[in-house]
Formats: C-alpha cells, sequence, structure tokens
C-alpha cells in the first residue's frame, strides 16, 4: 500500500487562455501554504475555464506525478529544445496535487487514499486536450502525453475535508481488478482498442461502475467503432 507525501498542493482560477474568448486554470494553479478545504467538487478557491469537459464529481481533483517532471526535461533535452518554464516547478500540467511513488503503473482504477481529512478514489486518466499543446507553446506536447501514457489523473471525493500542503498521502483500499490507470489509459486513449482480442477489456471497463462515466461512455463508443454494440 503506498505512503507518500504531498510535494505541491495547488489551487487556481481560470485566466484569458488564447484570446478572450477561451479561459484555462492550466497556467494558473499556484502553490498554496496554508490548508485548503475539499469538497466534492473540489479544492475551494479552484475553478475550472470549460465545466463542460472539465471539473465535476468525477473530476474533483487532478493528480500528477512529480516523477514525471525530470522526465520530460530529459526528453526536452535530447530533442534539442531548451528548458521549458513550466518543467521547472511542480503545477506545470495545471495539476492540484503533486507527489512521488504513485505513477499511473502503480495505481488502479478506485484505489482509494487518505489525503488529510479527505477520502478520494481514482475515478480516470486525464485525456490531454489540444490545451497541452498551447500551454506548452508547441505542436505535438498532446501527442507525446498519449505516447509516453505520462498523463496524471483524476481523483472524486468520498469524504470532504481540509488538506494541507505537507499532508500525507496513505492508500487505504487497492482494488482488486488489475485495472491500472496505465492500463485503461492505453487502451481508451493510447490506440491499443484496435488490437485484437480488445473486445473483451473495452466491454470490463464499459461495466465498471468505479470509472469515470465519460470514461465508460468511451468504452462503449469504441465497441460500436469495433462492430459491438
Amino acid at each position: 500500500m503506498i505512503k507518500t507525501t504531498i510535494e505541491a498542493l495547488l489551487v487556481g482560477k481560470p485566466v484569458s487562455f488564447r484570446g478572450e474568448k477561451e479561459e484555462s486554470s492550466i497556467g494558473s494553479r499556484l502553490p498554496v501554504e496554508a490548508p485548503v478545504y475539499l469538497t466534492f467538487t473540489g479544492f475551494e478557491g479552484d475553478r475550472v475555464g470549460d465545466p463542460t469537459v472539465h471539473g465535476g464529481e468525477d473530476k474533483a481533483v487532478h493528480f500528477y506525478p512529480g516523477e514525471h517532471y525530470p522526465l520530460w526535461e530529459a526528453d526536452f533535452a535530447k530533442s534539442g529544445r531548451e528548458p521549458h518554464p513550466h518543467l521547472g516547478r511542480l503545477g506545470g500540467f495545471g495539476e492540484n496535487i503533486s507527489a512521488l511513488e504513485m505513477t499511473e503503473d502503480k495505481v488502479q482504477i478506485g484505489d482509494r487514499f487518505r489525503i488529510g481529512e479527505a477520502l478520494v478514489e481514482i475515478s480516470q486518466g486525464r485525456q490531454p486536450c489540444w490545451k497541452i499543446d498551447h500551454h506548452f507553446g508547441m505542436k505535438g506536447m498532446m501527442a507525446a502525453v498519449v505516447q509516453t501514457g505520462r498523463s496524471g489523473y483524476y481523483f472524486r471525493v468520498i469524504e470532504v475535508g481540509h488538506v494541507k500542503p505537507d499532508d500525507r498521502i496513505e492508500q487505504v483500499e487497492r482494488a482488486r481488478h488489475g485495472w491500472t490507470v496505465e492500463r485503461a489509459f492505453q487502451l481508451l486513449i493510447g490506440g491499443l482498442h484496435r488490437m485484437d482480442g480488445a473486445n473483451a477489456a473495452l466491454r470490463e471497463l464499459a461495466e465498471m461502475e468505479k470509472l469515470a462515466v465519460h470514461w465508460r461512455w468511451r468504452a462503449r463508443q469504441l465497441l460500436e467503432g469495433l462492430g459491438e454494440a
């Protein structure tokens, strides 16, 4: 069972993003130094730019593993790019919480964690969109997230409560189905649904109650695309 510590706790509000018609919090979440109350829909003082695709009970808290930052920096260096300022601090991917020892291959959909006073449960991986490219000012960053599987993921809130910047994160329940965030992400987002024998796996995800509603819907849509209603 995982036991670790919050490395960064961040909240923010939407700001102008790609002109006046778009808003996003991806670049405006900043570290907090005092306890923040976590509700069923997210941290107090934190808002998303487009509530039609972000936020809500299934996406109350965005988590991004701290281990990914040096990997991204190494990727940039190998490609000859200059170090990107968003990679120089935790929060560069718009997350609410960053910590170590909780990468996508180590945690499963439905795993529960006590974070401060709150109890949270992993609901789905983060599906990258065009805002990643715009945030980093370069094409191909969204595709790189998909290719590497460094997606991050979301928590739903089971019990509300205060969370402090230095709180422990302790796993209190581990799902038994074997669906890590990485495995679900690769099937639903990374293209593995095209592999032979994917239908059974998609059916399993489509019926998984712990999986966020949107990703269950996506599993059903992919099944229909493969000719199975």
